[in-house]
């Protein structure tokens, strides 16, 4: 199975440095090439992401002990929508799956602490921080059961599959720091839900003990995907083989696709009762993602051009070098498409960040042909995790949100737990009055 080894380091550190770092902007390049080594990170922390987030202004971060470059961060700034002058400079700063470091070597308290100094130098009124890392994780077939039972609230009631044993040692650290914790809520609220959907993989099931590639079974289906097919519920594996026989073509989409995607998307918007993003986020996305040894990100250098004597601006060429890739897949049965899915992979990750489905030729299966193909491209990736997105941790069969749980576990996702996003209030009355405006607006 994945490794599960702890991301933020023992509860006792003993190699850990805990002398305070440097902190100074540092190019989209030198970025990528960190996290490079670094497969665990999220795209979300690629340097390429402030392209496709427009509104948001992006730096990338280095953390240094002398020359040497110890940890990463992608910041986006967002400032407040005020028209007193005075309050238009503040911003909200926000990350989403960092910093990234190797928490054996470098200890949290000599990441945040200087973090904190710098976002505050530069105008930020809150920082909001989701570390990266899994607090709890629990079987997806108990989940599945237990929500059926319903006898039970909430997926924090069921005994975990696995519970990092540092994660209560770093909470005792953040509050001691200043930082606030989150509050719990079965709901979707704004930024990434510490609930999440992941499929375990084992790509390594494929090479036999001799080194070469193992043998598949009956169905075709080499063993790691066959391990991956037997995760899911029967129902789920019987559409999902059933759909590699019902006529349907799987392709690879371009960006000259993209207006296809999007009728589908707005299709399956308007039938499912959500609001969908423009077509214009998707292509910015597909272009960004993809642009990994282009140099520069359209966000990254209109960040450049901003940076404060002292700082390091990005530069306009280089390899960002980090393994990233954002596909785009078609289902047709004919000329009629029936299915789309956004597909993002990075290091060991794949993600399944967006889909889409036709109500036309609903048996034969076209979204889970997808579904398959990601599983099956994620694996010849060499990823340990194929991740489906948040969830409600409500157990209530009868909750808005138990088909989007029940759906994810019967594809054979576990459910895990971060440890939700942390806010530092550098001022604490434009915290209050931010928070005040975001709760109203939910």
């Amino acid at each position: 199975m994945p490794d599960l080894a702890s991301p933020f380091g023992s509860p006792s550190p003993s190699g850990q440095d805990s002398r305070p770092l440097t902190v100074r902007r540092i190019t989209p390049a030198d970025h990528g090439r960190f996290l490079a080594d670094h497969p665990g990170a999220s795209f979300l922390q690629n340097p390429q992401w402030p392209g496709v987030k427009i509104d948001w202004r992006g730096d990338s971060l280095g953390f240094f002990d002398g020359r040497s470059l110890k940890a990463t961060v992608l910041v986006l700034f967002r400032r407040l929508p005020v028209p007193v002058p005075v309050l238009k400079k503040r911003s909200l700063a926000y990350i989403a799956e960092g910093p990234v470091f190797d928490p054996a070597a470098v200890q949290l308290e000599s990441v945040l602490v200087p973090l904190v100094q710098y976002l505050k130098s530069r105008g930020a009124f809150l920082v909001r921080v989701g570390l990266p890392g899994v607090v709890n994780r629990w079987d997806g077939s108990e989940v599945r059961k237990a929500l059926a039972a319903g006898t039970h609230r909430s997926v924090t009631d069921l005994a975990p599959l696995h519970t990092d044993p540092a994660a209560e040692d770093v909470r005792a650290r953040l509050l001691a720091l200043g930082w606030q914790a989150p509050s719990e809520s079965e709901e979707f609220e704004a930024g990434q839900p510490p609930f999440q959907a992941r499929i375990p993989l084992q790509p390594e099931l494929d090479t036999a003990p001799d080194g070469t590639r193992a043998e598949p079974n009956k169905n075709g289906e080499f063993p790691a995907l066959e391990a991956a097919l037997n995760r899911m519920d029967s129902t789920s594996r019987r559409q999902t083989r059933k759909s590699t026989r019902s006529e349907l073509t799987v392709t690879v989409g371009t960006a000259e696709d993209l207006p296809a995607w999007q009728a589908l998307y707005e299709e399956t918007a308007a039938r499912d009762g959500f609001t969908g993003r423009p077509l214009a986020y998707f292509q910015r996305m597909f272009a960004e993602l993809n642009s990994a040894g282009s140099g520069v990100s359209g966000g990254a250098a209109a960040d450049s051009a901003v940076a404060s004597a002292g700082d390091t601006a990005g530069d306009t060429a280089g390899n960002t070098t980090v393994d990233t890739a954002c596909t785009l897949y078609l289902a047709h049965f004919g000329d009629q498409l029936l299915a789309a899915a956004i597909y993002v992979r990075q290091g060991q990750f794949g993600w399944y960040v967006y889909g889409a489905s036709s109500s036309e030729e609903r048996k034969r299966y076209a979204p889970r042909a997808l579904q398959l193909r990601q599983i099956q491209d994620s694996l010849a990736a060499g990823c340990t995790w194929y991740d489906l997105g948040g969830m409600s941790p409500s157990l209530d069969p009868e909750y808005e949100l138990a088909g989007l749980t029940r759906f994810k576990t019967t594809m054979g996702a576990d459910v895990v737990q971060t440890l939700g996003e942390w806010d530092y209030p550098v001022n604490r009355w434009l915290a209050r009055g931010f928070n005040l405006y975001m709760s109203r607006r939910d």
